[in-house]
């Protein structure tokens, strides 16, 4: 399986694709998506000083639709911290455990990639 980042009408979506042959053209295209990802992780970058030892990463891309924690707030293990809409479908993210919440990498109504860090917990 090979992990793609697709840009359709400036809204980008991963996905995962299964290669089923050799071939020389899917090395190409998977060159170029590498590149691409790189300009969105400098802007979460900025706050790596605060940065909490437990990330919480989106499962699925979506939008995010509501952000229920700040930094500094206190959670438990299964608390909501960001709600993700994809598909038309509300996604809860919980706390995975107890904590603090460090930062907040996430905005309402930002499109989030699978994968992307959005709040990090000491």
């Amino acid at each position: 399986m090979k992990n793609l980042r697709i840009t359709v009408n400036g809204t980008a979506y991963d996905v995962q694709v299964e290669e089923l042959g050799e071939s020389a053209a899917p090395a190409a295209p998977a060159a170029a998506p590498a590149a691409k990802p790189a300009a969105p992780a400098a802007k979460p970058a900025a706050p790596a000083g605060a940065k909490g030892s437990v990330e919480v990463k989106a499962p699925m891309p979506g939008t995010v639709v509501n952000v229920v924690v700040n930094p500094g707030n206190a959670v438990k293990a299964g608390d909501d911290l960001v709600f993700i809409e994809a598909m038309k479908m509300e996604t809860p993210v919980k706390a995975p455990q107890d904590g603090t919440v460090a930062t907040v990498e996430v905005s309402k109504g930002e499109a989030v990639d699978s994968g992307k860090v959005l709040v990090t917990l000491n």
